[in-house]
């Protein structure tokens, strides 16, 4: 059934709201190269229970939503397709042109929930007939197409996890990809899992509730930060408001420079909505913003290649020099 068709008179509103929560929610930024210039994509991609969709974001330039499966019925999902973009910048006397193509109709996921695919798709990005931004496995698709400087570098990616003692997520570090896994045991003790080894615990939440650690993941020194704040205050007030609504924060970080991209599309919806809830404290509101969170402020700092926004802002990205940055928000809901 649908719900939002069959759903019961008497259901509070809220509880019919909750199916458009994100069961996966993430964020990727690339650096790459469209039509000469370089450029700064981010790729949000959603899945709730009604609908899965990609929003590919560049600043200044332009932005777009295409939706992978707009319903739980496989019929539904979306064909292959393309549009045509015409970007206007400042330093160009005419507007130039770009193709999209994309084809989600076959692709594989590595879980039920997932919003990224796994395989058996692509998206792509063409500028005059050449091909200059590519995803996915089937790239002979694109056998008509001139191969341009495919020279495109993911310099972060962040995801949103939801559950309420357990979170799993994948990373990739230095060409090597792994699962990572957050665990949260008996309210106080937290573990961290690489490919289901422990390779972090934190004890005593309630005062190591910020904090961060070297760990080794293949080899590869890894500075991981977290942020349970939220978590504590949360857990405090479970008794009182009856309902769980705190995250966690987590950060990866390799190498110099710690870029985040900028929130757009429905990742911004989901912070807005979820941030100003009525039963989360104002003052945990403000500590746990991604905008104002002291462990994001911390990994940023910390970095010798310093912060580099790439937002839509005044502020460009600057060189990542080879890093790559994971950050996870933990949702709970318990």
């Amino acid at each position: 059934m649908i719900p939002a068709c069959f759903s019961q008179p008497n259901t509070p509103s809220s509880s019919r709201s909750s199916t458009q929560l994100p069961q996966n929610l993430i964020t990727c930024i690339y650096q790459t190269k469209l039509c000469n210039s370089l450029t700064y994509l981010t790729l949000t991609w959603s899945r709730t229970i009604l609908s899965h969709s990609l929003t590919i974001y560049s600043p200044h330039t332009f932005s777009i939503t295409i939706t992978l499966k707009s319903s739980t019925f496989t019929f539904f999902r979306t064909r292959p397709g393309s549009k045509s973009i015409y970007l206007t910048r400042a330093h160009h006397k005419h507007s130039q042109k770009i193709k999209l193509y994309w084809d989600f109709s076959g692709a594989k996921f590595s879980t039920q929930n997932s919003a990224e695919p796994e395989s058996c798709f692509y998206f792509a990005i063409c500028c005059n007939g050449r091909l200059e931004f590519f995803l996915g496995d089937l790239l002979m698709q694109f056998t008509n197409h001139q191969h341009g400087d495919q020279n495109q570098t993911l310099l972060s990616r962040r995801e949103h996890l939801f559950g309420s003692m357990s979170y799993v997520s994948r990373g990739e570090f230095m060409g090597s990809k792994h699962e990572i896994e957050i665990e949260l045991c008996d309210e106080d003790v937290l573990r961290v899992k690489v490919d289901a080894e422990v390779c972090l615990v934190v004890k005593r939440l309630a005062w190591k509730f910020r904090g961060n650690e070297k760990i080794f993941i293949d080899g590869v020194e890894v500075e991981f930060y977290w942020d349970v704040l939220s978590w504590v205050v949360d857990s405090e007030n479970e008794n009182e408001n009856g309902n769980g609504n705190g995250h966690g924060v987590f950060v990866f970080q390799v190498g110099e420079g710690a870029v985040w991209p900028e929130m757009v599309g429905p990742e911004k919806k989901l912070m807005k909505k979820r941030l100003v809830s009525p039963m989360v404290p104002f003052t945990v509101t403000m500590l746990s913003s991604p905008w104002s969170s002291s462990v994001l402020q911390w990994a940023e700092e910390s970095s010798d290649g310093g912060r580099s926004s790439c937002s839509s802002s005044t502020r460009s990205c600057g060189s990542n020099n080879g890093g790559f940055s994971l950050l996870l928000y933990a949702w709970r809901r318990d």
